[in-house]
């Protein structure tokens, strides 16, 4: 059983990692700016403000893992950069593993690049967002050796607006964007906690990013 601290526990990914993750075992506690409507049972919430650097101490502390789920966008937007800088640095040394749950925009299109976010079409409502993200990855491939951290990016169809069904099939990439046969790339928000949770339980990416996607 594993310790897991989720920053923005309550949101589709966060929350979709804190059910995977209570469902198997493990102790879980979210951190969240609001209580939950539906709270999972055995969970853990704690509400509280994200940017607060005495809250991500609490979430660090006796964290086996720590998982950064926050949306960059309303409040949040162009803040997240600077928690997971904070975490980061707060994990290093420790032993504590830090997941980043990213967008699609950061994945490349092709080996090699470009990146999803600088091709054309690419919604300019969402591109803050993901360059913010794409950041953030920058950070974490940057940061020093000892920041044991792993960086999730979810298929392009992967949200709320879409939540799909727990099939228990996917497939897993690396920076490239996962497309299927009809060039649609898709997750369900619980295959997606699945994978997430894999990697936790049997970690298999150190310091990189993964993708996972039908």
């Amino acid at each position: 059983m594993a310790r897991i601290k989720v920053l923005g526990g309550t949101g589709y990914a966060g929350g979709s990692i804190v059910r995977e993750a209570a469902r198997r075992g493990h102790q879980v506690t979210s951190y969240s700016r609001n209580a939950p409507a539906e709270p999972v049972e055995g969970v853990t919430y704690v509400t509280g403000d994200a940017t607060d650097a005495a809250l991500l101490q609490q979430v660090v502390a006796d964290a086996d893992v720590v998982v950064e789920a926050l949306a960059p966008r309303g409040p949040l937007a162009g803040a997240v950069r600077g928690v997971v800088a904070d975490l980061a640095t707060a994990v290093q040394g420790t032993g504590t593993r830090l997941g980043v749950i990213g967008g699609a925009g950061s994945l490349d299109v092709a080996p090699g690049g470009p990146r999803v976010y600088d091709t054309e079409g690419f919604p300019a409502e969402y591109k803050p967002e993901s360059l913010e993200m794409g950041a953030v990855l920058d950070d974490l491939r940057a940061s020093d050796e000892s920041v044991d951290w792993f960086y999730v990016s979810p298929a392009g169809g992967f949200g709320a607006f879409a939540p799909g069904e727990h099939t228990g099939t996917f497939r897993v990439g690396g920076d490239v964007l996962l497309v299927d046969a009809d060039g649609q790339s898709a997750i369900s928000g619980a295959d997606f906690a699945q994978a997430f949770v894999d990697e936790i339980e049997t970690p298999a990416h150190r310091r990189a990013r993964f993708t996972v996607a039908y």
